[in-house]
Order: C-alpha cells, then sequence, then structure tokens
C-alpha cells in the first residue's frame, strides 16, 4: 500500500511543468559535458567547435500555458449551501497569490536525497538537468566548464564513464528549483578545483530542511582515482548501482527530499531486530509540533451559564401529548391534522384529527391483544418496537408513532433497508438488538418493496436480529371495543421515543426521549414559535427525527395545526413545490433546509406568480452550518419582491442529545436585530474569536441563531477534557440543561454519563452548580445580547497538529474553486485518518463522467493551493471516484463514515488521486539511536528470549471442602442433577430451538433426572454394561441429553456422534 501511495505522489509530482523531459534531459547533459568529450578520430576539431555551438539551446519542458491551466469556468449552478462571495473572492486572491509566486502543489523543496550519503555524491559532478533554469544560467555554466576544461584532462575516462551511468540513471543528480543556478555554478567550481575524498561518518540529520542541508551535503573536497574506480566499489559498478544500493535504499532525483526521507524511514522493516524489540520509542522518535508561541490565547473572562426566557404555564396545556390528541380527535374530529403529497407535489390524502385518533386507537388495541395469546402476549408495555416507513408516507408514520404512544410501547424509527449491504445498515441492526427489538411496523406497500429471498420470505439483512413485521394498515386492524380505553396518565420520566444517531466513528446510538421531556419540549417550541390553534405549517425535512418530527408530528398535534409534509422524493422532481404551498394554504411556518432555498432559488424561473407574504416564520434548521448565511441571503434577495420579511428568516440550531438549542423568535416590534459575527479562520483554528474584516481572506461571516430556548440554561465548556467553563472569547461546546432534552443513550451507561450528566468545573476544576447540563455537539460562543453563534459541530471537527478546521469550511473552500466541469458539487466528503500520531486530512469527490484528467488535476491542484492559503493546512490525499459511487444516506447524502472506512480498506477506487504527504507529514520520525546500556526492559526480553518463566496466572481459591456432609454429597454432576430435581423440579436447564428460531423443546432439572433413570435401567436390563466400557451415542439433539447423564451414572464412557439420515 505504501508502495502504491508513495509511487502515485511521484507520478503526481512528476508531471509538473519544471519536471524535465528525456530528451531534454539528454540534449542538455550533451551540451555540458561536451567541452569534456574526446574529439572523434579523422574529424576536424573546428568543425567539432562549430557543431557544438550550433547546438540549439535545449528548451524547458513545454508547460502548458497559463490560460490553459487556469482559465475561467463557466456554465453551471453553483451550490447555494456553501456559497459565499466574499469566501469566492479569498479562494481566487489566494489562487492569483499563488499564480505570481509560481507555486503549486505538491510543492518539492529539492529534488534529491539528503538522507543517503553514498561515495558517488564525492565523485560525481553535479547534473544541472532542470528545465526552471533560463539561458543565461546554462550560458555561465557553459564559460566555467570551458574554463576548467585544461585541468580535467586527465580525467578523460572518468568522464566516459560517468557519461554512460547517467543515461540510465541520474540518482545522484540535483535537479534544481528555482534560482539556484548561481549556486550551482558555486559548488561546481569548488568541486573541480579541490583533489580530495573526505569521508563523512556522521548519519544525516533527516530533520533538517533542504535549503540548510543542501550545502552541506556534498564534500568540499574530492579525489578523483586515476583508474576510475570509486573506492568500495567494484570496477564493473555504474551511476545507477551505486545509488541503487545506498545503505539498500532506492534513491531518486525526481522524487522531493520529504517524500524520500517518508520513504526511508517506512522501508525499515515492520518488525524491528530484537535489540530493539522491547523499545516501544515511537512516539519519542516521532516530532511532536510544537505550539506556535505567537498563536492567539483567550483573554476574556469565565463565561457564566445564560438563562433563557421561562417557560410560561399555559392553562389550557395537556397533561400529556396523548391527552391532547384525544382532545382534538373528539372535539374537533373534521379539523385537518396532515395532508400528504403525490410525486407531483398535489395533495393526495388529508388525514384529520378524528381520523388519526380512531386509528392509533386501533392500532395500540391490536399490538396489546391481537399478536399474542391473552396468556402469552407478544407486546407488553414498555417494549420497543422499530417503525419502518418511507419517506413519502408520513400519514401512515403519525397513526403508527401515536398508536404506539397510546398502547405505551416505545417506537424507534428507522429508515427502509433497501438492500443486505445498505451503507449504516449494520449500525442500524446493533441498535435494534441492544434495544431488544422483535417486532418491526410498516405498511403493506413498504413491505412488498422489501428484498426477499426466492421463498419469499423478508431477507435477514446484515447485523439486524431477526423481526417479525406487522402491517398497520386499516384492514388488518381490529377494531377496539366500546369499553376499552387506553392508559393515559400524566408525562413523567419513563421513556416515549427512540432516536437514532450515527457518530462521527459511524456507529449508531438511540438517544432515549422521555415523556415528560417531549411534552416540554413541544411547550417550549410552542412558545418560542409562538404557534396559535389552526395554523398551517409547511414541513419539508425528514418527519421521522430531529425538527421535522418535533414541530411536523408533535407540536402540530398539541395545537392543532396542520402540516403539509413535502417529501425528498417530491423536492427532487419538483423543488419550487414547498413554495407553491406556501402561496396556495397561506401558510405561516415553513421548516426547510439550506438546500430546500437552494432548490427553489434554482426554480425560481418556472413560476414567478408566486407569494410568501404570509409566512412569519422560515426556521432554517440548519442554521447550525456557518454557510447558512450565504443561503439565507441569497433567498432573502430573491424572493423579498414576492412578500417574504426579512424578519420571517429564523435559522436554529439542534441535535439530538440536546433537541432544539436555540432558535430565532419571529420578528416583532422590539425585538432585537439578527446578529452576524465576521471571524478570523486562523483564529478559528485556535478555538479563539477573533474579529476580522470581510476583505481579509481567512474571514468566515456566521449569523445568530436566536437565544435559548424557554426553560433552558446554556453553559460553554472545552471540547476536550474535563468540561471547564470556556472564557467569554473561546470557542467550545454548547451545553444546555432543561427538561427538553434527551435523557440517555439506550443501553450505553458510560457514554450517557459523559454526554448527559455533564456537571461543569471553572478554571480550578470546581464544579459550578450541581444542575447537569446536555452536550450538544455544537461548537459556538454566546455573543452580545445573549445570541448564540454556531461555528461548527463535533463530528465534523478535524484537529491538525493542536489546530482546529471544520470539514464545513474545507468543503466551502473547495467548492469555491470552480468545479462544475469537474466534480458533483454536492457529493463532496471531508475527514481526517490518523498517520504518525497526527490527523491527517482527506477529500473526496465524485467526478463528472465527461471530465478530462487534464481539467481533474487542474481542479486538485487550485484545490490544494486554495485550502493551502485559507486554512494553513496540508491535505493529505485528495480522490475522485467515479459518480454514484460513494455510499449514501438515506436522503442521498454521503456516508461520511462509510467512505472513510472504505478509504482506510482500499476499497475507493478512485479514477483520479492526488497524495501529498510531504506538505502535511512535518513530524517525521527521527533516526533511530542505539540504547545506552542494558535496562530492566532488555533483561526482561532476554529472559524470554532463554525460556525462562518470569510471570504466572492462578484462578481464584475455592477453598477448602467443608466436613459437610450435604456440601460431599454434591460433589459430582450426577448428585447436583438429583438435588437439583428435588429442590428447583421447574428450573429449565436447557432450550431447543429448530431453524427458525422457535423453542420445540424444553429440559428442566427434574425432567432431564426422570429420563435418565428411565434409560439407565432399560440398559441396565438389556445391555448387560459395566463400568469403563465405551458406548456410542447417536440420539437427536433432544435426546442426547439424558443419555449423557445416563453415561455419567453408570461410569460409561460416551462417543458422540452426529446423527444423520
Amino acid at each position: 500500500m505504501l508502495k502504491f501511495l508513495f509511487t502515485v505522489c511521484f507520478v503526481t509530482v512528476g508531471r509538473r511543468a519544471w519536471d524535465i523531459t528525456q530528451k531534454g534531459y539528454e540534449k542538455k547533459r550533451a551540451k555540458l559535458l561536451a567541452p569534456y568529450i574526446p574529439q572523434t578520430h579523422g574529424v576536424d576539431p573546428a568543425l567539432q567547435k562549430e557543431s557544438r555551438n550550433q547546438t540549439p539551446a535545449p528548451a524547458a519542458t513545454s508547460a502548458p500555458s497559463s490560460s490553459k491551466y487556469h482559465r475561467a469556468r463557466s456554465g453551471g449552478a453553483r451550490d447555494e449551501r456553501y456559497r459565499s462571495d466574499i469566501h469566492t473572492e479569498a479562494v481566487q486572491a489566494a489562487l492569483a497569490k499563488h499564480k505570481e509566486q509560481k507555486m503549486a502543489l505538491p510543492m518539492p523543496t529539492k529534488r534529491r536525497s539528503t538522507f543517503v550519503q553514498s561515495p558517488a555524491d564525492a565523485c560525481t559532478p553535479p547534473d544541472t538537468s532542470s528545465a526552471s533554469e533560463d539561458e543565461g544560467s546554462l550560458r555561465r555554466q557553459a564559460a566555467l566548464s570551458a574554463a576548467l576544461h585544461q585541468s580535467l584532462q586527465n580525467a578523460e575516462s572518468w568522464i566516459n564513464r560517468s557519461i554512460q551511468g547517467s543515461s540510465t540513471s541520474s540518482s545522484a543528480s540535483s535537479t534544481l528549483s528555482h534560482g539556484e543556478g548561481k549556486g550551482t555554478s558555486g559548488t561546481l567550481a569548488d568541486v573541480f578545483a579541490n583533489t580530495r575524498i573526505e569521508n563523512f561518518s556522521i548519519p544525516p540529520d533527516v530533520t533538517a530542511t533542504t535549503s540548510s542541508s543542501s550545502s552541506s551535503a556534498r564534500p568540499a573536497t574530492i579525489d578523483i582515482p586515476p583508474s576510475g574506480i570509486v573506492k568500495g566499489t567494484h570496477k564493473g559498478s555504474s551511476r545507477s548501482s551505486l545509488m541503487d544500493t545506498a545503505d539498500g535504499v532506492p534513491v531518486s532525483s525526481r522524487v522531493s527530499t520529504k517524500i524520500q526521507q517518508l520513504l526511508n524511514t517506512l522501508k525499515r522493516p515492520k518488525r524491528p531486530p530484537l535489540k530493539e524489540f522491547f523499545v516501544d520509542d515511537f512516539e519519542e522518535i516521532v516530532e511532536v509540533p510544537q505550539p506556535d508561541p505567537n498563536q492567539p490565547k483567550p483573554e476574556g473572562r469565565q463565561m457564566t451559564p445564560v438563562k433563557g426566557e421561562p417557560l410560561g404555564v399555559v392553562c389550557n396545556w395537556p397533561p400529556a401529548l396523548e391527552a391532547a390528541l384525544q382532545r382534538w380527535g373528539t372535539t374537533q374530529a373534521k379539523c385537518p391534522c396532515l395532508t400528504a403529497l403525490d410525486v407531483t407535489g398535489k395533495p393526495v390524502y388529508t388525514l384529520t384529527y378524528g381520523k388519526l385518533w380512531s386509528r392509533s386507537l386501533k392500532l395500540a388495541y391490536t399490538l396489546l391483544n391481537k399478536l399474542g395469546t391473552k396468556n402469552e402476549p407478544v407486546l407488553k408495555p414498555g417494549d420497543r418496537v422499530a417503525l419502518v416507513f418511507p419517506n413519502n408516507d408520513p400519514v401512515m408514520f403519525m397513526v403508527a408513532f401515536y398508536g404506539c404512544l397510546l398502547a405505551e410501547v416505545i417506537p424507534v424509527p428507522i429508515e427502509v433497508p433497501l438492500t443486505r449491504k445498505d451503507a449504516g445498515g449494520q449500525q442500524i441492526g446493533f441498535l435494534l438488538g441492544s434495544c431488544g427489538i422483535t417486532l418491526a411496523l410498516t405498511t403493506e406497500v413498504c413491505l412488498k418493496g422489501l428484498p426477499k429471498t426466492q421463498n419469499g420470505e423478508i431477507v435477514q439483512f446484515k447485523g439486524w436480529p431477526r423481526l417479525k413485521w406487522v402491517v398497520t394498515d386499516s384492514k388488518y386492524l381490529s377494531k377496539s371495543p366500546k369499553d376499552w380505553q387506553p392508559n393515559i396518565s400524566t408525562a413523567g420520566t419513563e421513556p416515549a421515543y427512540i432516536e437514532y444517531k450515527t457518530s462521527k466513528e459511524g456507529s449508531v446510538m438511540g438517544v432515549t426521549v422521555s415523556r415528560i421531556a417531549m411534552l416540554s419540549h413541544c411547550q417550549a417550541l410552542s412558545q418560542a414559535c409562538n404557534y396559535s390553534e389552526g395554523e398551517t405549517i409547511v414541513n419539508v425535512l425528514d418527519f421521522k427525527k430531529d425538527a421535522g418530527l418535533w414541530h411536523g408530528m408533535l407540536t402540530n398535534v398539541m395545537n392543532k395545526l396542520h402540516t403539509l409534509s413535502v417529501p425528498y422524493s417530491v423536492m427532487k422532481t419538483c423543488p419550487l413545490s414547498w413554495v407553491q404551498r406556501v402561496h396556495t394554504h397561506k401558510a405561516k411556518v415553513a421548516l426547510v433546509k439550506c438546500r430546500d432555498l437552494h432548490w427553489a432559488m434554482m426554480a425560481h424561473r418556472d413560476q414567478r406568480d408566486v407569494s410568501l407574504s404570509s409566512l412569519r416564520m422560515l426556521i432554517v434548521t440548519d442554521g447550525a452550518n456557518p454557510w447558512s448565511v450565504s443561503s439565507c441571503d441569497a433567498f432573502l434577495s430573491l424572493f423579498q419582491s414576492h412578500g417574504l420579511k426579512p424578519e420571517a428568516i429564523c435559522p436554529c440550531a439542534t441535535s439530538p442529545e440536546a433537541m432544539t438549542v436555540a432558535i430565532r423568535r419571529p420578528g416583532m416590534p422590539g425585538a432585537p436585530l439578527p446578529g452576524r459575527a465576521i471571524l478570523s479562520m486562523s483564529g478559528l483554528s485556535y478555538g479563539v474569536i477573533r474579529v476580522n474584516t470581510e476583505d481579509k481572506n481567512s474571514a468566515l461571516t456566521v449569523q445568530d441563531v436566536g437565544h435559548v430556548m424557554p426553560g433552558g440554561m446554556m453553559c460553554i465548556v472545552k471540547p476536550d477534557g474535563s468540561p471547564q467553563l470556556c472564557k467569554t472569547d473561546e470557542i467550545g461546546e454548547i451545553c444546555v440543561s432543561s427538561r427538553t432534552g434527551g435523557m440517555l443513550y439506550y443501553g450505553l451507561t458510560g457514554v450517557t454519563k459523559n454526554t448527559f450528566e455533564v456537571i461543569p468545573v471553572n478554571s480550578a476544576g470546581s464544579p459550578v452548580g450541581d444542575v447537569p447540563f446536555v452536550r450538544s455537539g455544537l461548537l459556538g460562543f454566546v455573543g452580545p445580547g445573549s445570541l448564540v453563534f454556531v461555528v461548527g459541530k463535533i463530528d465534523g471537527l478535524l484537529t491538525v497538529s493542536g489546530r482546529r478546521h471544520n470539514a464545513d469550511d474545507i468543503v466551502a473552500t473547495g467548492l469555491a474553486v470552480e468545479s462544475i466541469k469537474t466534480v458533483y458539487r454536492g457529493r463532496i466528503a471531508v475527514f481526517s485518518v490518523s498517520v504518525f500520531y497526527d490527523e491527517r486530512i482527506v477529500v473526496v469527490a465524485e467526478q463528472r463522467p465527461d471530465a478530462s484528467e487534464e481539467d481533474s488535476f487542474q481542479w486538485m491542484s487550485r484545490v490544494l493551493q486554495a485550502i493551502d492559503s485559507i486554512h494553513q493546512v496540508g491535505v493529505y490525499c485528495l480522490a475522485l471516484v467515479p459518480a454514484n459511487s460513494l455510499p449514501k444516506t438515506p436522503l442521498g447524502g454521503i456516508h461520511i463514515s462509510q467512505t472513510k472506512q472504505h478509504f482506510l480498506e482500499g476499497s475507493l477506487h478512485p479514477c483520479n488521486i492526488l497524495m501529498c504527504p510531504h506538505t502535511c507529514v512535518t513530524n517525521l520520525p527521527k533516526p533511530r539511536q542505539k540504547q545506552p546500556g542494558v535496562g530492566p526492559a532488555s533483561v526482561m526480553v532476554g529472559n524470554l528470549v532463554a525460556g525462562k518463566r518470569i510471570a504466572q496466572a492462578a484462578g481464584r481459591d475455592l477453598g477448602q471442602i467443608e466436613d459437610n456432609d450435604l456440601v460431599r454429597k454434591h460433589q459430582f454432576l450426577t448428585e447436583v442433577l438429583q438435588w437439583r430435581a428435588q429442590a428447583t423440579p421447574d428450573h429449565v436447564l436447557f432450550l431447543l430451538l429448530n431453524a427458525k428460531g422457535t423453542p420445540v423443546c424444553t429440559a428442566t432439572c427434574l425432567q432431564l433426572h426422570k429420563r435418565a433413570e428411565r434409560i439407565a435401567s432399560v440398559l441396565y436390563d438389556k445391555g448387560h454394561l459395566n463400568a469403563g466400557d465405551n458406548v456410542v451415542l447417536l440420539y437427536p439433539p433432544d435426546e442426547i441429553l439424558e443419555v449423557q447423564v445416563f453415561c455419567l451414572w453408570t461410569s460409561k464412557i460416551p462417543l458422540i456422534l452426529s446423527s444423520f439420515i
């Protein structure tokens, strides 16, 4: 893998404009060495001189023109999710600066290896073949060569051998970078002016920079052997063989120094010698990046927790969410509750509150009474069930969700599995198994669409437990008796539902939300959004989780709202459908993401006669994305002429653990104006807040996400280590204390304590109060006026050399480079991998099918330049993969953790790749040194090699057997079984399952004892067996146990064979 990695890197670097072609190299070598080549016999020397003078000067490799490599991209649409005109201008300015400096990534420092010193270095004149040198430097070198012609007449044979060797290898030559022609001439004169060889025994320092070691790497004096044989080598050895055997490491002049150092380090054997086996000094030999002494540090005072407005008490608020459903279902049965749209964006079905109540009641009765027998029901209150519903069927999902609440079972909404190898499917199965789920609710249409085996059964999905599928369509439900009523009590701390969450590493955890938290969250949203009965809201989000569930399924029932659900499939075919629904139904609230704003702007030309004047809140639920401000501004500038009010745009920040963290209140007279912060990206990487101006290249403009939720309290703690409170000008993780958050990760006690039971501490380590907080996973700060600002997420955090970078920022910088003809803008993944005890950034994007290799390489090079200039961080790998080859999430996004797993496994199969380890791996290992003496560790290893036992393990002492008749009587298995048959006769010892996993046979203590006695009596009478005889047992699994017990009773030796037919 490493060989492939660096080979790709070499090939990539080799395509740069400063690399010389083979033809150009031959021409320059011939011209520079022409004065030293012996004259051909029979040819006039004047003609030879004239021929040499008429030889054309070798031209540099024809580099593609600037207009070809840096032509502007035109056409196509820009992805507004990461759009920022200011950031785009900054990226273009950074690229222009690189162009002026003639810098391109990866930037080689010196194309020769300083790690290996070979005798050939001391006796081979430096090769001046470089495409970056101008004609003046060539003339100066030619004049120098002519001046030295007289002093080198005795070395003609050595020169001839050098010419023969250089035709196959240029290992000892140095391909100089820009501006080194003068230094080369001086060094060449020094080399040829001396007559002695110096042998350097001190190994070179591989951590030194090339610029400082280039002059010291060459010996100052040289002695040319008269016989042309270098000391210590065979007579037939060529330059190529000499350099290829230097310390066993091949050296190439076409390789950057840092790459060569890294390669030489990694070419060490994976298993060190025995004398070094006991030394675990990997952390010691790796250079630890030192913090920048000039890095900004927080200077403010320690922050104090910020409280939200008090949660008001409304007299008509229900004691539980189920009570609200019962109220509206019986008193306002004909009021619309939920409207679903078809694939064309037109309403197809409207669910009223009466229908929702009656159908939920039927489902609750069926779950509790009709799935099993009266004595052995399949479901009991408190059990968990999976809700498997497609994203285009909100009506059936809503009925199933409230049916579970009425039956007091805990619903776990998950995505519909499409194949056995869905991205993240195995982790979903782990969640189902840890929750003990054996039942899944779905619709008839969805059940028919699930993948099936040849026998017509649903396939066993990878990692999933065996599930029983129950169809929730009305025709399959039993009507409840008139005297049956669900148990609706006041909301308490018992679990209401479980929402799954995917972590940064790809593991799936279930956030458990209690009934009191669900009710309190609906009350807080009702107060913050100022919901009133009968309002219409448009929901474009996923209705199974996050804000789509909280607003569109829960809060709407509490306030008797009418929700219009626009599924993701409709948005792909009709992006303006949600705007049309707002215009048609005069909706007051719309729940969208930046993606939906962008799609609506792109489809705006199709329909212009729409009005958004009825909107009082346009809730942007991914306001935690710092780049959402650009989408909001662009949407407002376009639709303000259609009645959209600026104060209606309300970004919010959410997380599965803390639920709604903050939301901007709808604009009202006297309300504070929205806040904006123009921050320095360099300061953010060090975790501090530094205000920047928009004309700077590295500036990030973020908008506030409003104030803390009613009844909540917020603080900012350090994301690493103990939860210490941050200073007022410091970036940290947002923590919330409220009744509206999650209560735990189901089945994960350790992780729960670190997330849901956080007690902040001050700088001295003392707890600040005794109120527990919940980590939200969001990075941000509290600004003036108690406005909350979010700059990123913990899951998207990339910590490289002590600096923190946001994956969304890297994506925005990559998209700012015109890429419409190269990659798909919505299909870029950024993550980090661990290399040499530090994180390295990897960028993976899907390449368009019509993009050429030249265009792809140009875009990758410009992206590396832009990221290096804007974020001051190097990219370890930038890979382009074929279209539709990255793993997807259920809603079409990229599954980041699965993509990272493919990268680590080597199964990405990129079509273009640019790896730059020499630009980001700066902590190269130091040379391994011999240990000063024999220490305790070496003595231990020596004892191991000698075969001496230096440790032993022993189990717990069972203790002495008491002189008790009862204890002595039960020393054997047969005696224990006889005693158990009397003491615990009904205790089940064994359970036999069939192929379908259904129990078919059990064996209690009494049953096993009686069956063994029966077999023993029969065999004693007819078998005539003696103690110690061998007995072959050929029985089915349900009868083999008692026969084994019989053998133990009668001291027979059983030989068990598998039964066959």
